[in-house]
């Protein structure tokens, strides 16, 4: 019977991988999916097993553990960051002259697609009805760049740097034009390109590019150049056991089968044997269930209420201040659908 409980237990938390399937990979934490569990939800038993442990957090990256509840919830988070939480980006792009090789539309989708360091939450989404813009909604840009021949070209060279002023074309040649009073609220570096150096254009000696560009809020339904994050993803956290001793060069080969530093090895009584260091980091690979005297010494899961978590920001919001919109977003959402309840109700 205990054993019988043991696997129950192992079932509900952990999903094994075999050699040619996963076994137990359906959430189980619902109510009713295992005899003589109390799985009720409730908000103590939430609060009690939830569980958020950041683990790295560096520039635009974030790493953390989020335990305790059903991938339901974790993928709600991740499509929210991509889709939901907004940010600023070029929507209109107002074409005066390009007589560059790339058309104006492809020209106007670039633009488009940089991402700036304006933080959404300081302005407002613009009005459908084509109004005129505002210091609340919008921020002007333009991009003046004229391609000519240099001067004090040498005579021999065959390099467009040395031939040719101004025939790349960054984000960093935007300029920003204040509306209203904007100019006493921010400044160039706090709502121009989160990088200078992004390629837009390559001209030759006459082409030209003088434009005006309109960024406005918006969410990544609406349109990707809007999705605050380059990604956002989660996976479960690896578990590794060993059931005996590994040792010689069978150690040395079950330490191959997994990503680096997952299998380390130890020196005792003059013999290498093997040991799990970190399992966290493993691919899940499987290849240690190709040898058959090591299928046998290793069992492989992954933890189903354990969520390595990532998320890299573009760079105009933090990463851990996204989360913290994406929660907000999923309690807006919570409360519209239970307000539609209680109407119904």
């Amino acid at each position: 019977m205990s054993g019988g409980m043991d696997n129950m237990l192992s079932s509900r938390k952990l999903a094994v991988m075999g050699k040619h399937e996963v076994i137990n990979a359906s959430g189980s934490l619902c109510p009713g999916s295992y005899f003589g569990y109390d799985d009720a939800w409730t908000l103590d038993k939430f609060k009690q097993r939830t569980q958020i442990k950041i683990i790295r957090m560096a520039g635009n990256e974030m790493e953390f553990d989020l335990i305790g509840v059903e991938p339901s919830l974790a993928n709600a988070f991740r499509r929210i960051l991509l889709a939901e939480v907004p940010s600023m980006a070029f929507e209109k792009v107002f074409l005066q002259n390009n007589t560059s090789i790339i058309p104006d539309e492809v020209l106007a989708h670039r633009l488009g697609l940089i991402p700036l360091k304006a933080d959404p939450r300081l302005f407002e989404y613009r009005p459908k009805d084509e109004s005129s813009p505002s210091e609340q909604d919008t921020l002007k840009f333009e991009l003046k760049v004229k391609c000519t021949w240099n001067p004090n070209r040498p005579a021999d060279s065959s390099e467009p740097d040395e031939m040719y002023q101004n025939h790349k074309v960054y984000s960093g040649n935007l300029r920003w034009i204040p509306i209203g009073s904007q100019s006493r609220m921010y400044t160039a570096k706090d709502v121009g390109p989160v990088e200078p150096d992004i390629l837009i254009a390559k001209l030759r000696p006459g082409h030209e590019i003088d434009l005006t560009m309109d960024a406005v809020k918006g969410i990544g339904s609406d349109h990707a150049k809007f999705s605050p994050v380059a990604t956002a993803f989660y996976r479960l956290l690896p578990q590794i056991t060993l059931h005996k001793e590994v040792v010689g060069e069978a150690a040395e080969r079950l330490q191959k089968c997994f990503s680096p530093g997952v299998i380390k090895l130890v020196e005792k009584k003059g013999r290498r044997i093997a040991a799990v260091h970190d399992a966290r980091y493993d691919s899940c690979s499987r290849n240690v269930l190709r040898y058959d005297d090591l299928a046998d010494c290793v069992s492989l899961g992954r933890v189903k209420d354990h969520f390595i978590f990532s998320i890299e920001s573009v760079g105009a919001v933090s990463p851990p201040s996204l989360f913290i919109e994406s929660i907000r977003a999923l309690k807006a959402k919570c409360r519209k659908f239970l307000r539609e309840i209680e109407k119904e109700a």
